[in-house]
């Protein structure tokens, strides 16, 4: 008996190595921690950008104040490659790296930051 193959077949999921993202590159252009916080400064690159390209959605997740692991997890992408997108869009001024922690920081503030980074870590 033949085997009759359906008329629709779904396609394959396209699957974007992430270091395709970066263009091989796993160095981000500034010194960038894992537990900076990051917050959009300007609106004008990201509307810019195509909507089905990462670095408009790590624009729109930026406008809450994240953190570079909360952008890696959020996006499902290695630290690395959050890292290197997220410097590309500081040097383009669309991003702007906000200070973690004040030398006087209160220890709410520090809690809420490990909080913060446990967040994004778990969520890899």
């Amino acid at each position: 008996m033949p085997h009759h193959h359906s008329e629709h077949v779904d396609p394959e999921p396209s699957l974007v190595r992430p270091y395709a993202l970066t263009e091989g590159r796993t160095k981000p252009s500034i010194d960038l921690p894992l537990e900076a916080i990051v917050a959009t400064v300007e609106d004008a690159i990201a509307k810019s950008l195509a909507p089905e390209d990462i670095r408009a959605s790590i624009v729109a997740l930026c406008g809450q104040r994240i953190s570079i692991a909360e952008i890696g997890a959020y996006l499902g992408v290695p630290i690395g490659v959050a890292r290197v997108l997220v410097a590309d869009l500081v040097v383009a001024g669309a991003l702007e790296v906000q200070a973690t922690l004040r030398s006087d920081a209160t220890a709410v503030e520090r809690l809420d930051l490990i909080e913060r980074t446990l967040r994004g870590l778990r969520a890899l």
